[in-house]
């Protein structure tokens, strides 16, 4: 009987932005607050790597340096953006009309 241990990934020591990310916020210079399922956290970043994450094509700019996972979104409602499940514990983030109606679009595209 061969047994296999399921790898676990801890966010915190291995962070893959696009499968861990829900959205994050551009914060001080160099720093970025990642926020996922089940944790927030800081990290510091170089000026290239903050542009290469803010160019990534999953991520898209709902306001003054927050950038939402769009593969992540699970609803929009109530000028609301839902990440997962909706319940008591969810994360959610508010976006305007505006950005709503382009989310959308990309949702209906993907």
């Amino acid at each position: 009987m061969m047994s296999v241990a399921l790898e676990v990934r801890n966010p915190y020591e291995q962070l893959e932005i696009e499968e861990d990310v829900l959205f994050f916020k551009l914060g001080a210079p160099g720093l970025v607050c990642f926020h996922g399922r089940n944790y927030n956290m800081k990290r510091r970043m170089t000026a290239e790597q903050i542009e290469r994450l803010t160019a990534e094509p999953a991520f898209y700019r709902i306001g003054q340096g927050c950038y939402v996972n769009v593969n992540k979104i699970s609803s929009i409602e109530n000028d609301r953006l839902y990440f997962g499940d909706k319940g008591p514990d969810s994360k959610v983030i508010l976006v305007s009309k505006r950005h709503q109606a382009a989310i959308r679009s990309m949702l209906v595209h993907a």
